[in-house]
């Protein structure tokens, strides 16, 4: 059954396969159309384009951006978007910066507890420019500290832990501006994940909606039945599009597989020709 996967991760930022390969397993699982979303770099796309010409998948240009709502982060998805565009990219730039001045602080945190682990090891795993706390995980894996991604964050890493270490980002406002000023589709990303009571999530993609937002990521991999429900009701209440996508990241959500999530996922490739439409309109 053809479906389309719109939230890819790769090795350029915190996937642990490359591009291509992502978009091989994308063709196995018949994914007719694909986004590369990795956080806060564009870099991936070339490879990505080149690999879905050779497997006929339709490659979107995407990224994700991290933005500060209260004390904790909302993720924002974009789309279609100029992955070129030279104010775009220094401003994602500024966004990498600002994790490398946050890694080694929680490097030393995690020294501290007795762990013997450095920076240079986590940037050695990462590889790329775009480094962020799932190969700090990593390392903590090969090293034995943990057993998994997700223990890592939970007993280190996730707010609130004791290596945590807030970051500097832009509000969410200021993120959709951003993948907007690149001519792209702004998408709030895995809506569960926000801090806020369910109560309230409908005043606030309102207000995310006069901010420029364009869609909601519905369909997710660890969405249940009733959250994909609301949320769907939610994207139809507001005239939102409706997007969706696995998260796939490889090793450090090894549960999670491309195109079909924990293997319940399905995202009808009908919502690209949508999200097409609006971006014509743009």
């Amino acid at each position: 059954m053809n479906r389309v996967d719109l939230h890819l991760h790769t090795t350029h930022s915190d996937g642990s396969l490359t591009p291509s390969q992502v978009i091989a397993l994308a063709h196995e699982a018949d994914v007719t159309a694909a986004a590369i979303t990795d956080h806060d770099i564009t870099s991936g796309i070339p490879e990505a384009m080149q690999a879905g010409r050779e497997h006929g998948i339709d490659i979107i240009p995407g990224v994700e951006i991290s933005s500060l709502f209260g004390d904790a982060e909302l993720h924002m998805l974009g789309y279609f978007l100029d992955w070129q565009d030279e104010t775009l990219n220094r401003r994602l730039a500024v966004l990498r910066e600002s994790r490398h001045r946050r890694n080694p602080k929680i490097i030393e945190r995690l020294q501290a507890a007795g762990i013997d682990i450095t920076y240079d090891e986590v940037r050695a795993v990462a590889g790329t420019d775009s480094v962020g706390r799932p190969h700090i995980a990593r390392v903590l894996i090969e090293k034995h500290v943990v057993t998994s991604a997700q223990e890592a964050f939970d007993l280190w890493l996730a707010e609130g832990r004791p290596a945590y270490v807030p970051r500097e980002l832009p509000t969410p406002a200021e993120a959709i501006r951003w993948i907007n000023d690149a001519k792209g589709l702004a998408v709030l990303a895995h809506p569960t994940w926000i801090k806020t009571p369910e109560s309230t999530l409908s005043d606030l993609v309102r207000q995310l909606k006069i901010d420029g937002l364009a869609g909601i990521e519905v369909y997710y991999s660890t969405h249940t039945a009733r959250q994909t429900r609301e949320y769907l009701a939610l994207a139809k209440q507001l005239d939102l599009l409706v997007t969706g996508g696995s998260d796939f990241h490889g090793v450090t959500k090894p549960d999670i597989d491309v195109g079909v999530g924990r293997g319940g996922l399905y995202v009808p490739p009908s919502l690209v020709d949508t999200m097409k439409r609006a971006c014509s309109k743009l």
